[in-house]
Formats: structure tokens, C-alpha cells, sequence
């Protein structure tokens, strides 16, 4: 869109500069004047007219809103490109400096039509080049456009008018937009990060450095393996079902898979996904050790619901070793309570049953939803 417009203002000035040029420099012109058996005046109207018509052809040619004034500011041609951004065609000779039926400063502040980048040009007697304003069409819609207004004169040098393109640049400000948008979004995921980081190193407690690092380590990782889901989604959200495939692949392989999944189909939010992401860790992690998957014969089976504004996910080991209440709530614990209380405003429950834990985790639906994909 740039490549086309930067094109589209050098050809513009291209054809303001030769026909700026003055008249008597033609070659044709001046052979004119050494022809006295025919009517010169008459010759060399026919020329500056056919001269005027070829300006007005190439003007209409261009892919861009092209006008042109008297010096009173009296429109008096516009190409199609120009009806088309002005939504309206104005009338010839009547309407002054600029076609458009309202204009507005960048800023929104209302124009004057005597204050537009043409006026100034006309006045002046200069040309204008980046001047920005705002034209509103008849059923309400603006357009950004950026002016370049140029002052015409005949070969005396006497100012006869002006020649004014205007670019559209809707796209840009879209464009720039968008980007604003982007970086309010950027921070606002930062932000979510560290907040989840923080939640972790807090939450996270060990008897040596070592196994402080090893603990910290494992969710850091299971942190990344989230953030590379929402990545490919480009921040749009992540599959549930992906996350927990990805955290119980180990067990889900062979001919006898030690981890069932069962649940529809669900996206997260990048907020809930990153503290899912940690609650799947740690209990894979305790189960790994301690619980269902630390014995040959023990199964995981995971399923969830979205019912009545509650999205309810239920963790349930069985054939692991023997497990009881314990005395203290553990690290592990402790992470995941904090991750889906604090992060999700959601409640967790653990059940420590003969044949394995049992945990359910219960968020309002509201903290699930997804956010638009956002792209330049």
C-alpha cells in the first residue's frame, strides 16, 4: 500500500513540475512565433489546451484522490479517485479548497475549509507537503488523508491555482492502531507472566538449594510448554487437552496407556492456561513420586465439565501405593491451591482415598474465556 502511494506522490510531482514549466519553453511554442502565415494565437491555444487536457489525463490516471483550484480556491477538475474518498462529487467552479462535505483536524477538532494544507498552499503561494486532516463523507464515515497541495502558474510565473493529491491512509492508522493495541496486550501477558513467576518462586519451597532449583526448574518448564501452545495459536488460547497430553505424554504411550482423558473440547485463556499448565505439573509430578505413577499398575483419569457457569476438571489416581490425609499441606499443594485461587478465583478440593488421590478444581467459566487473536 506504501510502495503504491510513494509512486503515486512522485509521479504527482512529477507532472506538477513539467506542467509548471513555462509555456514559451515548448519547442512547438516557440516555432510558432516564426511562423507568421499562420494564426499564432490561435496555434498556440490549441497547444496550451491540449497540454491542459493531457495534465488532466495523467492526473486522472493516478491512483489517488487528484484536484485542482483557481487561485480563489474554486475547485475546477477532480478525478474519480477524489468523488470516491470525498463521497460526493462537489460542483465545479462553486465549491472552494476542498470537495469534502465536513474536515477535522488529526485530533478531531473540527476544519474550516479556508484552513485545509490547499488554502494554505494557495495563499501562500507554496507548496504544502504531510499536511494531515480528517474529511467526512455525507453518510458520516472519515477518512485520514495526508495533503499535498502545489501551486500552478503560467509562464509568467503569476499564480493561477493549485494541483492538490490526497492519500488515503486509513490502512496506516489501522495499522497503528493495532500496533498500540498489541503493545497493551504485550505488557498486559508480561505482566501475567510475572505475576505467575512469582506465584511460583513463593509457592515453592525445598530442604536443599538443589531440590529448590530442580522444584523451581520442573514448573518454569511446564510454564514454557504452555507458552508454546499459545504461541502457535498466536495468544489465542490453548487446547486443555493439548496441555494435559503434553504433561502425561510419558503415559500415554504403548498398548496399556496409564492416563485417560476424557472432557470437551476446551480453550484457555493465556492467563488460564499458564496456571493450569502448573496445576497439571504438580500433580503429575506428586503422582510421579508418590502416587498412581510411581507403581507399575497405576492409572490417571482426568476429565472435565463446563456446566451452570462452572468449569469443573477432576484428577483421579488408582492402583498407586497407599495414601493418606497428610498432616501439613505440601509444596505441591500448596502451588496449586495458590495458582487457581489467586490467579482464577477458583476453589480446589483433594480427597486422599485407599486407592489414590482424587482432586477437583472448580473455576467460574468467566475465567476461561478467550481473547482475540491479536497481529499486525
Amino acid at each position: 500500500m506504501w510502495a503504491t502511494s510513494e509512486l503515486a506522490t512522485a509521479e504527482f510531482e512529477r507532472i506538477v513540475e513539467a506542467h509548471n514549466r513555462a509555456l514559451w519553453d515548448d519547442p512547438e511554442v516557440a516555432r510558432l512565433q516564426f511562423e507568421p502565415e499562420i494564426d499564432v494565437r490561435n496555434r498556440v491555444e490549441i497547444t496550451l489546451r491540449e497540454r491542459a487536457q493531457r495534465f488532466r489525463d495523467l492526473l486522472e490516471a493516478l491512483p489517488a484522490a487528484v484536484y485542482t483550484t483557481d487561485a480563489a480556491g474554486r475547485i475546477t477538475f477532480y478525478n474519480q479517485a477524489a468523488a470516491d474518498l470525498w463521497g460526493v462529487r462537489p460542483e465545479l467552479g462553486t465549491s472552494e479548497w476542498c470537495g469534502s462535505w465536513r474536515l477535522y483536524w488529526p485530533d478531531g477538532r473540527p476544519m474550516r475549509h479556508d484552513e485545509c494544507p490547499m488554502s494554505i498552499a494557495v495563499r501562500e503561494n507554496r507548496p504544502i507537503r504531510g499536511g494531515e486532516a480528517v474529511a467526512e463523507r455525507p453518510d458520516g464515515s472519515r477518512i485520514p488523508f495526508i495533503a499535498y497541495p502545489t501551486p500552478l502558474r503560467d509562464a509568467s510565473g503569476a499564480l493561477v491555482g493549485a494541483v492538490n493529491m490526497l492519500l488515503d491512509v486509513t490502512d496506516r492508522r489501522q495499522s497503528e492502531e493495532r500496533l498500540l493495541m498489541l503493545a497493551g496486550e504485550v505488557v498486559h501477558r508480561a505482566n501475567n507472566l510475572l505475576a505467575v513467576v512469582q506465584a511460583t518462586v513463593r509457592f515453592t519451597q525445598a530442604e536443599t538449594v538443589e531440590e529448590l532449583k530442580e522444584a523451581i526448574h520442573g514448573r518454569i518448564q511446564a510454564l514454557g510448554h504452555a507458552h508454546a501452545l499459545l504461541a502457535q495459536s498466536r495468544w489465542s488460547g490453548a487446547e486443555l487437552q493439548k496441555l494435559i497430553e503434553d504433561e502425561l505424554a510419558p503415559y500415554r504411550c504403548g498398548q496399556d496407556p496409564r492416563a485417560r482423558i476424557s472432557g470437551p473440547e476446551l480453550v484457555l485463556d493465556p492467563k488460564a492456561a499458564q496456571s493450569m499448565a502448573m496445576a497439571l505439573h504438580e500433580l503429575t509430578t506428586n503422582a510421579a513420586k508418590y502416587g498412581a505413577l510411581s507403581a507399575r499398575a497405576g492409572k490417571v483419569s482426568i476429565d472435565w465439565s463446563c456446566d451452570d457457569g462452572r468449569f469443573v476438571f477432576r484428577w483421579a489416581e488408582t492402583g498407586g501405593p497407599p495414601v493418606q490425609m497428610p498432616s501439613r499441606r505440601g509444596f505441591g499443594t500448596s502451588v496449586i491451591v495458590g495458582m487457581i485461587r489467586d490467579q482464577l478465583e477458583g476453589d480446589v478440593t483433594f480427597e486422599w482415598r485407599k486407592d489414590g488421590l482424587a482432586c477437583e478444581i472448580n473455576i467460574p467459566t468467566h475465567k476461561l474465556e478467550r481473547v482475540p487473536s491479536l497481529s499486525v
